[in-house]
């Protein structure tokens, strides 16, 4: 029997309650509890992995976008351009976590990275639902960049990740325009 992961269940219950068109104050998407789920599984596998030495045999350098935000920049941004920005950087993070995946031998520590995986698919299912389609990336940032840095160690790569959760991606489905017009 196969299991199915957190963030799943509450995306495919959420969707079944769509689906029956039952009548809900708030898109039952918008709910912040959903990313809160997500954000709850990417700590506890950085928590898991904080010490990973043996059997992880990851290597290398990973590029990651910044998670810090300047909230007056970002309220400049129109929700496409915010879009763009947490799109490439859940594509670097997809990048980056098939790599660890492809280079870590311990099966525990593989399907750690392969929910975190399926978790950046169905954030950018979340976005689609809310009307955020998918834009055309550009190409790969450059290190050193004003939008990325490097990291060299798993639980550098998951600490990242877990901000960029709560920092950048939270802004941007907290204030996309589909569950604004929810609570007006």
């Amino acid at each position: 029997m196969t299991s199915i992961s957190g963030p799943v269940v509450v995306l495919l219950t959420v969707l079944q309650w769509a689906g029956r068109g039952l009548p809900s104050p708030v898109r039952p998407i918008c709910d912040p509890r959903v990313l809160d789920r997500f954000i709850m599984e990417a700590r506890d596998t950085e928590t898991a992995l904080r010490g990973c030495k043996a059997g992880c045999g990851v290597t290398g350098t990973f590029v990651v976008p910044l998670t810090n935000v300047d909230f007056v920049v970002w309220e400049t941004k129109d929700t496409e351009q915010q879009a763009l920005e947490v799109q490439s950087g859940m594509s670097l993070f997809g990048q980056a976590l098939g790599a660890v995946r492809e280079s870590v031998s311990r099966v525990a520590v593989q399907i750690l990275i392969d929910n975190n995986k399926s978790n950046i698919h169905s954030l950018g299912q979340v976005l689609r639902s809310l009307h955020i389609q998918d834009l055309p990336l550009p190409p790969a940032p450059a290190v050193g960049d004003l939008v990325t840095r490097k990291v060299s160690s798993l639980s550098e790569l998951l600490h990242v990740h877990t901000n960029f959760l709560r920092g950048k991606v939270r802004l941007l489905l907290t204030n996309a325009p589909a569950c604004q017009q929810n609570s007006t």
